[in-house]
């Protein structure tokens, strides 16, 4: 009889030990309710105590969870749309205040309540900025803002917003087009523009070597008339001291480069008068005492 009613008692009180006992991961903490309210924050990893049939244990994540946005369209300051998306990493801090704020919603709940957040974050802050700066590779300003931002609001419900990132920032499909062919536009410009001041400066250069080229050959052409007339000038005076010691000669070889000029050619023509001084040396004048005939002056 004895037995009969201790065996159960003894399984009775097992079960109630261990429905009494819970266990903390080290991934995640706990919260004791009584009634819905909360008497027992465990952050620690190990083992629990609460009241059997009357007290619950909820569990929530200790780790970084991530939250990815959906995409939307976003105007920024020059009317250029945008389609953005963002990634937002989240961290539970406040136990108490988290599960005061959403209930029973959890995390599912929060994260609702983030991509709100985040989505309003980057509609103000990329909103407040042109295209060129979203678009841009240095944008961690922007996504600094909207973090912050979203850090903000997300305290009212226990939970810090570490990072959002901005995963993509395009153009619509329908704009595509029409910015290609206005980023063309404004590439070609730029290389007309290039092209324009490479010809001014090429035609600059060209033009100072033409000066440069001209004031050297004018500079040898004087310099190469002076030494001429120098050439000339001793060649005349070494001649007239020659020349000056046997006019008669002088003039003899004179006639004779005459004559060689004057009939050099196979069909050369003078017509001359017979008396003519041209053919003095070919006549009877004396040369040297000699006449051309070599006889002796009477």
């Amino acid at each position: 009889m004895r037995a009969t009613y201790i065996l159960p008692g003894l399984a009775l009180i097992g079960a109630l030990v261990m429905s009494s006992i819970f266990t903390v991961d080290e991934r995640e903490r706990v919260l004791v309710l009584q009634f819905g309210k909360v008497v027992q924050v465990r952050t620690e990893p190990g083992l629990g105590f609460k009241i059997p049939f009357l007290q619950e244990v909820v569990s929530y994540e200790d780790r970084i969870l991530g939250l990815f946005t959906q995409e939307m369209e976003v105007t920024p300051a020059d009317d250029r749309r945008l389609v953005v998306d963002a990634f937002a990493r989240w961290r539970i801090v406040d136990l108490v205040r988290f599960r005061e704020a959403l209930g029973t919603g959890g995390v599912e709940q929060a994260q609702l309540r983030l991509d709100r957040i985040v989505n309003a974050g980057i509609r103000e802050i990329l909103g407040s900025v042109p295209s060129s700066r979203v678009l841009s590779e240095d944008r961690t300003a922007l996504m600094n803002q909207i973090r912050d931002k979203a850090k903000l609001e997300a305290v009212e419900f226990g939970v810090d917003v570490i990072d959002v990132r901005l995963t993509r920032t395009d153009l619509p499909e329908q704009n595509l087009a029409s910015t290609f062919a206005r980023m063309r536009a404004e590439r070609e410009r730029e290389a007309a523009d290039e092209i324009a001041r490479g010809n001014e400066a090429a035609q600059r250069v060209r033009a100072a070597a033409d000066r440069e080229v001209v004031e050297v050959t004018s500079e040898a052409r004087k310099n190469a008339e002076i030494v001429r007339g120098e050439a000339d000038a001793a060649r005349n005076s070494v001649y007239a001291e020659a020349f000056g010691k046997d006019p008669e000669f002088f003039a003899f070889t004179r006639s004779m480069t005459a004559y060689e000029r004057a009939l050099k050619g196979a069909n050369s023509s003078i017509v001359l008068a017979p008396d003519s001084e041209f053919f003095d040396y070919l006549g009877g004048a004396s040369i040297g005492g000699r006449t051309a005939e070599g006889t002796s002056t009477p």
